[in-house]
């Protein structure tokens, strides 16, 4: 696995765009016999665009995780004592950079946070249901995938505007989820296979 650090956000965004990361993965997986969802023309337009933050880019829903972020890790270190690294990195698969994942905290080689700050219907529904909602399924899977040395992922759920329960941890362990971390690994590497052959073909013309 290899470690990249980034001196400011644009670059670290700028990373980002034409590569799988464990946001867009739930935007590029699709069902047998369905067609392709957008997250894969999003990839090939980012790599052959000018202008990739233009209408291929969209920060708005990052908007309220990165406001509260910095509360919900300090939150998670009082709570648990354990230290948060918040270095701001991306985490990339050794066998194809193409596949990556950004870790909102680092705890040490085998333990990391993932910070989600929900609507609060949102947020109550996963505490009730004592899940991770299944949007963000394959971004948690994709913190095991790139990282093979990580043994627990914890999901930390977060909204001051629900006092009673503004809080709270799901636990993700890696021996829980092994043959899904196998088989979406191998779907992206197939993926990236293909639209490295589609951007290589449009680029000739």
């Amino acid at each position: 696995m290899k470690t990249l650090k980034f001196n400011n956000r644009e670059e670290w965004l700028g990373y980002r765009l034409g590569k799988i990361t464990g946001s867009r993965l739930k935007d590029i997986v699709v069902k047998r016999g369905t067609e392709k969802k957008i997250g894969f023309y999003e990839l090939i337009a980012e790599r052959l665009s000018t202008d990739p933050y233009g209408e291929a880019f969209d920060e708005t829903p990052m908007e309220r995780g990165t406001r509260l972020e910095p509360e919900a890790m300090e939150m998670f270190e009082q709570k648990t004592g354990k230290k948060v690294s918040r270095e701001l990195v991306i985490w990339s698969l050794d066998e194809n950079e193409g596949i990556a994942s950004s870790p909102d905290g680092i705890v040490s080689e085998n333990e990391a946070v993932e910070v989600k700050c929900l609507s609060s219907a949102r947020h109550i529904e996963a505490f009730m249901k004592n899940a991770i909602p299944d949007e963000y399924e394959f971004q948690v899977l994709q913190y095991f995938i790139v990282n093979p040395n990580l043994q627990k992922l914890n999901v930390v759920f977060y909204d001051p505007r629900v006092p009673s329960k503004d809080f709270f941890i799901i636990e993700v362990n890696r021996d829980e989820k092994t043959d899904e971390i196998n088989f979406y690994r191998d779907y992206q590497m197939n993926i990236l296979k293909e639209v490295d052959e589609i951007v290589l073909k449009l680029s000739n013309f």
